[in-house]
């Protein structure tokens, strides 16, 4: 019983690491990312998908960002998505291919990013101490139902913050990387 509630805590507080992970790719640097546009979506034949999937996008150099649509049509729908996007980007279309060259950050921009990541890891800290709440409650529930002793309340307790300790560890290096990538440009 108190295994299963560890492992479900591991799992909750890896997935709230992930997530975090996910967002701050989203985050525009200087640097040139093929999953900055993976929440970016276009009209393929009806449907609404992610760019990836009407197109390849690639990684041209360290500031290049490269789209090679799979159909002609689909260029300016792409072209227009781009545009439309929260990135501030504008591609330069030639043929099929779409190039997005990222502009170098202002500082003021910079530091405005870097209270996004904060507040990103923020958010990420909040939701594995909730887990961690969850986790708790559950082993309470097994004291109060005498099917564990409080000793062993005691220790998984332990457990259960040594746990939250190592993931909020995690959020914190994964806040730190992209901080030091943000000011490094």
């Amino acid at each position: 019983m108190l295994n299963d509630i560890k492992n479900e805590a591991t799992k909750r507080m890896q997935k709230c690491v992930d997530v975090l992970k996910t967002e701050l790719m989203k985050l525009r640097t200087g640097r040139a990312n093929a999953a900055l546009l993976d929440h970016v979506r276009v009209d393929f034949y009806g449907s609404e998908v992610p760019i990836s999937q009407a197109a390849q996008v690639s990684v041209e150099d360290a500031r290049t960002i490269v789209i090679q649509a799979w159909d002609k049509a689909m260029v300016s729908v792409i072209e227009k998505a781009i545009l439309t996007s929260d990135l501030s980007l504008t591609p330069n279309t030639a043929g099929q291919t779409i190039r997005i060259i990222m502009p170098p950050l202002t500082e003021q921009r910079r530091k405005e990013l870097t209270k996004v990541v904060k507040g990103e890891a923020e958010n990420a800290k909040v939701a594995i101490r909730n887990v961690r709440r969850d986790a708790n409650t559950q082993v309470k529930e097994l004291v109060k139902n005498k099917q564990i002793s409080t000793d062993d309340e005691k220790r998984a307790e332990t457990e259960i913050q040594k746990l939250t300790d190592q993931y909020v560890a995690k959020v914190d290096e994964a806040a730190a990387t992209k901080e030091k990538e943000l000011l490094s440009m």
